[in-house]
């Protein structure tokens, strides 16, 4: 069965509580309610999507025994129900193009009355976007363009701007139609699909589109002003005729800059002033337009009277002269007539002449010979020139003279510019702008996601329709020196195409008039609010300023910026050179318009539902192509100004953390991309020349939940020049439904050291039943398919020996053996707090490697990657290694240097030569002493395991059973010595030992036997350290950092604890020491 859902206004007041006092009742009642187990900083639950959102209901959400299996989730899963009720009483606010009607109710509080949005397709969209699309360039320029570039040229200009704005709508409709479009508009649509950066760099390319548009549309509105109503008005008057151009730049400057006070003053005032003249200045344009169509018909019945004059093929300016004749015979007398005294010194006949003027016969022919004249043939092609080259009608005969230095200074019509395609590209674009006026009102139509296509498409058909006739009828009914006539010079001052209209030019000149004035209007009306809207969006820091306004929300601030910014258009003073530059901030933005669009189709994202369905990636993809030609075609140094703006606001954005997820294409698009990737990469170990380690950070927290050693994020910091994979991670002990938000807590920690650090990577806290566990987990499956990690960083557990537990110094031991096991490379620094941070700049040092044993090389390559980072930059390297007696040091060197020189690594090399010696008495007493305290650690945690078996068995066993475990006690007395063994009675028992006279004074001769019952394969061990460890001091230990092979872990466990012994002895008394255990394969070759 159909459900129907009804739009209803807002009604202030109502059946619940209002105002302030409805916030605070409803936050007390919310006070008094129990809290969810899981809410608050745990998971935050995301606001509504409904705009009328209110909590005081959720009380009726559950009434009942109906629902009950449900109850518990009814806060956070709202019934049925209630989510229709919300979709009923849904209201789409108006986005403030209108003025804001205010009253104050009782309290004194400010509320906004909203009215139901009642606009249809037509009034909406269709004659909004018909008057943005319709105006000055249209008036002004449009005959000069088709003059001066032909008809087929000109139609190829019309055609390829209005494929580009179809396109463009085509795929604007399609975003607009994916959900509600609030405030913003064009802006919204754009950020909301492409991400922050983008939205931000291409709203503010549209925001200074739309501010170059106000200047284009007030300078068009002074020079109909001032060159066709009132020209005597100009401030500036040339005394010379080369003067006369920058005269008119002055009168522009002044005039546009009082014009643009005024405007601004409009705005500022009220919108609803504008919104009022809107209707007029729409009827403006459509009578303009109904009256170029009338005077066509009418050309064909009979053509307007609008005589040019021609001297020789040259058009005159006959402004200054009424007849087009040289001389006149009045009663048998021959005299002179104006257009003589122009050419000539004197009126007399005897007067020295021009040349050309001299040689060439005076010729008047009609400006508008009419339709069926067949004057089309002449202008089917184009006439381009340099400033200044004069206007000559083609296939007319002329004598030339020899001297023409003196034209300048003669009435003849010049070109003002330089004109070639690409620039009259670039002069027509802002001609088919206009068309999101539609989306930009979306908060005012009756059904926005059916008028803002219908009406966008139909009204850039009907404007592409007017367009196109209009260049094919201006080629055929006006004659081509008339068209290539920018301000109609010769045809008495009168605006070219009003000499086309009926009944009156004056119909097309206060038509256009009145139409500049109006789009000038709404420029200054909708550009600050746009901007208003990106600084309201916080993601551009430094214009958050303009995001305040009047009480009623008017943009105050962002109107005086715009008018700023306006007031440089102006002080350009050419509509030819303004044109272009708008032309390029709309084609960025329509760029990415098409550019949101493929992206989101291509994604396929779940939530890409548009109703509009007559769209497909092609054609956006098309739309990006023919943007970005036409950026190039109009002006290639604008097209990459723009795109510079562009790139600096996107960089800006990102660099100063965009932290704004919109669900955007672009977040989209990252991730199909790195799935791809991913799926790429395969599980399968990279080749030896893309190697580069992928850090697995095993991070130490504090009982506050903070990183314990920041420094070892600074050190991940440097080493990150191979440009790898970076997880930092830690675990805390316990269960994740007790300790869920400590987990999420400690993360938040460990990014924002991660943040202080500039450590760039993924980070991840989990919750396991032991740490043993939770680091074993993290080894196995930190990372995704190809992007694992290969290299586990950790520090070195310094305190591990006066620890009141085993546990520290067993779990590195276990991650040890279980990155050995996963063939993953493993770094352990010792002394981590030491470490440079990433501020510090060390001075000369070196970085001491000393190779024992090769495991793939990553001794040699962290060192190469350390000195890339500006903190190691200055330290030299040097490489050590251990020569033994049969082997050739000398020539170990040489190979060594030889190897360092393929593998590209500048490195001092040096070989230590270790001879076999005897085991001296300090390693056998070190070696004594490590077991002793092996052996009494066992009989503690021995002495600890039985306490923890008999407290389990008291439990189980109750009062009874207790009674007969004594008695088998009793009856065992070994197993009670266990048992009651401490560490008070472990100390006793050592001091007693101690005071025995014959164990105190012992001597190395006395103690022989002793050593003989030691594991000799400890005494080896023990020694290996000691000896290594004083070279090792005796070399390095004023160097910044030593990097040391890591022996492996012994394969009998019960040795374990002997291993930290030794790795203690091989590093005693050096600083700052990094451990290396390689992943069992090479990361470094010779080869290219």
């Amino acid at each position: 069965m159909p459900t129907n859902f009804t739009v209803v206004p807002v009604e202030d007041g109502g059946a619940g509580k209002s105002t302030l006092e409805g916030v605070f009742s409803e936050e007390d009642e919310e006070d008094i309610s129990p809290r969810r187990p899981y809410s608050g900083d745990v998971t935050p639950r995301e606001s509504s999507p409904f705009i009328n959102n209110t909590d005081h209901d959720q009380e009726n959400y559950y009434d009942g025994k109906n629902m009950a299996l449900f109850e518990e989730e009814i806060e956070s899963n709202p019934m049925v129900s209630s989510l229709l009720n919300k979709l009923a009483n849904y209201t789409n606010l108006t986005q403030g193009v209108t003025e804001h009607e205010e009253y104050e109710n009782e309290e004194g509080v400010t509320k906004i009355r909203v009215k139901s949005p009642q606009m249809g397709t037509f009034i909406g969209v269709y004659l909004p976007c018909m008057q943005n699309i319709l105006g000055v360039i249209l008036f002004l320029r449009l005959t000069w363009i088709v003059g001066t570039a032909g008809i087929l040229e000109s139609f190829a200009i019309v055609v390829m701007c209005c494929t580009c704005t179809m396109l463009t709508a085509i795929s604007m409709s399609a975003i607009a139609t994916n959900g509600v479009v609030p405030a913003g508009g064009s802006y919204y649509m754009i950020s909301r699909s492409l991400g922050p950066e983008f939205g931000g760099a291409v709203g503010l390319c549209f925001y200074l589109g739309t501010t170059f548009a106000g200047s284009m549309y007030i300078l068009g509105t002074i020079e109909i002003l001032l060159t066709y109503i009132v020209p005597n008005a100009a401030v500036f008057v040339a005394e010379k005729k080369e003067g006369e151009a920058e005269a008119m730049l002055n009168n522009m400057r002044v005039y546009g800059t009082c014009c643009l006070a005024l405007m601004a003053l409009v705005v500022f005032v009220g919108v609803k002033y504008v919104n009022k003249l809107a209707l007029v200045f729409l009827a403006c344009v459509v009578l303009s337009i109904m009256a170029i169509y009338a005077g066509v018909i009418k050309t064909v019945i009979e053509p307007p009277d609008f005589p040019i004059c021609l001297l020789g093929n040259r058009s005159l300016q006959n402004h200054n002269f009424e007849k087009c004749v040289k001389t006149e015979v009045i009663k048998n007398v021959t005299y002179t007539t104006k257009l003589w005294e122009l050419f000539c010194d004197s009126r007399h006949l005897n007067a020295t002449c021009d040349e050309y003027f001299t040689l060439n016969n005076v010729t008047e022919i009609q400006g508008i010979p009419g339709l069926l004249s067949g004057v089309i043939k002449d202008n089917m092609w184009g006439d381009y020139g340099p400033s200044g080259m004069l206007v000559e009608k083609k296939n007319q005969s002329s004598v030339p003279a020899q001297d023409n230095s003196r034209d300048i200074y003669m009435p003849y019509v010049f070109n003002d510019i330089s004109t070639f395609f690409t620039l009259l590209v670039g002069i027509y674009f802002p001609s088919v702008t206009g068309i999101m006026a539609g989306s930009n009102r979306s908060g005012d139509l009756r059904d926005a996601q059916r008028s803002i296509p219908f009406g966008t498409i139909l009204a850039i058909a009907t404007t592409s329709f007017i367009y196109m006739t209009c260049v094919v009828l201006f080629g055929a009914c006006i004659e081509g020196v008339v068209l290539r006539d920018k301000f109609g010079d010769s045809v008495k001052k009168n605006l070219v195409i009003g000499t086309l209209a009926w009944p009156s030019p004056w119909v097309i000149v206060i038509g256009s008039f009145f139409s500049c004035c109006g789009a000038g209007l709404q420029s200054l009306t909708g550009a600050p609010r746009l901007l208003q809207a990106i600084a309201r969006d916080g993601i551009v820091p430094f214009l958050q300023v303009f995001g305040h306004g009047k009480a009623n929300g008017e943009p105050t601030w962002a109107l005086l910026m715009t008018a700023g910014i306006c007031e440089i258009g102006i002080l350009i003073a050419s509509l030819d050179a303004v044109a272009p530059i708008l032309s390029m901030f709309f084609l960025m933005c329509y760029l990415f318009v098409n550019l949101a669009c493929a992206v989101q189709t291509l994604l396929r994202t779940p939530n890409w539902r548009p109703r509009f369905k007559f769209y497909h990636w092609t054609l956006s993809f098309l739309g990006m192509s023919l943007c970005v030609s036409l950026m190039f075609i109009s002006s290639w140094y604008y097209a990459l100004v723009a795109m510079s703006i562009a790139g600096c606001i996107y960089k800006y954005i990102e660099y100063r953390g965009a932290e704004k997820e919109w669900g955007d294409g672009i977040r989209g698009l990252s991730l199909n991309a790195a799935r791809y990737a991913l799926i790429r990469l395969e599980e399968v170990q990279p080749h030896t020349k893309n190697w580069r380690p992928q850090l697995l950070v095993l991070l130490k927290l504090d009982s506050d939940l903070g990183v314990k050693h920041p420094r070892l994020l600074s050190f991940t910091t440097q080493l990150k020049a191979g440009k790898g994979l970076t997880i930092v991670s830690s675990v805390l002990e316990g269960t994740y439904m007790t300790l869920g938000a400590e987990a999420k807590s400690a993360e938040q920690n460990v990014k924002s050291a991660m943040h202080a650090e500039r450590t760039k990577g993924f980070c991840h806290v989990v919750v396991s039943s032991n740490l043993r566990d939770g680091f074993s987990h993290l080894i196995q499956s930190a990372g995704l398919g190809g992007m694992k990690h290969n290299a586990v960083l950790m520090a070195w557990p310094g305190g591990w020996k006066q620890a009141e537990d085993s546990y520290p110094w067993k779990n590195f031991i276990e991650t040890v053996r279980e990155t050995t096991s996963a063939h993953q490379a493993l770094l352990v620094a010792k002394n981590i707090d030491k470490f440079p941070s990433s501020e510090d700049r060390l001075g000369e040092g070196t970085i001491d490697v000393w190779w024992i044993v090769h495991d793939g090389g990553l001794l040699m390559l962290l060192p190469f990657l350390l000195r890339q980072h500006k903190v190691w930059r200055k330290c030299k390297m040097r490489i050590f290694t251990v020569a033994q007696m049969d082997d050739n040091s000398i020539q170990m060197k040489k190979d060594l240097q030889m190897f360092l020189y393929h593998l590209r690594l500048n490195a001092v090399v040096e070989v230590v030569e270790m001879h076999d010696s005897d085991i001296a008495a300090f390693t056998y007493e070190k070696t004594l002493v490590m077991e002793q305290r092996s052996q009494m650690l066992k009989q503690m945690q021995l002495s600890r395991n039985e306490r923890e078996r008999e407290a389990q068995l008291i439990t189980k066993l109750g009062t009874k059973s207790h009674g007969n475990l004594n008695d088998n006690a009793t009856a065992t007395p070994d197993h009670r010595v266990h048992m009651t063994w401490t560490k008070d009675r472990l100390i006793t028992e050592r001091n007693r030992n101690r005071s025995e006279p014959n164990v105190g004074v012992k001597d190395l001769f006395n103690m022989k036997p002793e050593w003989e019952s030691l594991n000799q394969s400890n005494v080896r061990r023990m020694h290996t350290a000691v000896k290594l460890n004083e070279v090792v001091v005796n070399k390095s230990q004023g160097a910044q950092l030593v990097l040391l092979n890591m022996p492996g872990p012994p394969k009998n466990k019960g040795g374990d604890e002997n291993y930290m012994e030794f790795l203690e002895v091989l590093m005693d008394g050096l600083d700052r020491v990094l451990l290396v255990r390689g992943g069992g394969r090479e990361v470094i070759t010779i080869y290219s």
